[in-house]
């Protein structure tokens, strides 16, 4: 997979070997590498699909959150995975008009 930030994504590893913190790693790997075999920019749709594929059961919205976070830093996909993120939880104004009708 196309990992840009290779120290990051490796610390991130390193420090999460609990279950919980274990689960949100393994399935940002899974999204990075569905991003890497083409996959469309759906965020929602790759986090869910990830986490079927892999087993996961279920990640809470703070989970699928370290895994946005996890794919928009490390992944060379990133910049465009986090603005589209951004646009679906609108955390800002992305993808949002400024004109007043």
């Amino acid at each position: 997979m196309p990992i840009i930030n290779k120290k990051d994504w490796k610390e991130w590893v390193h420090n999460n070997k609990d279950p919980y913190g274990k689960t949100c790693v393994d399935v940002a790997r899974e999204v990075m590498r569905m991003l890497d075999e083409g996959a469309e920019m759906n965020v929602h749709e790759l986090i869910n699909q990830a986490d079927k594929q892999i087993g996961a059961g279920g990640i809470t919205g703070f989970m699928a959150g370290c895994v946005a976070q996890m794919v928009s830093h490390c992944h060379s996909r990133g910049p465009e995975f986090l603005a589209v993120w951004n646009r679906k939880i609108q955390i800002s104004t992305e993808g949002k008009s400024n004109k007043r009708r």
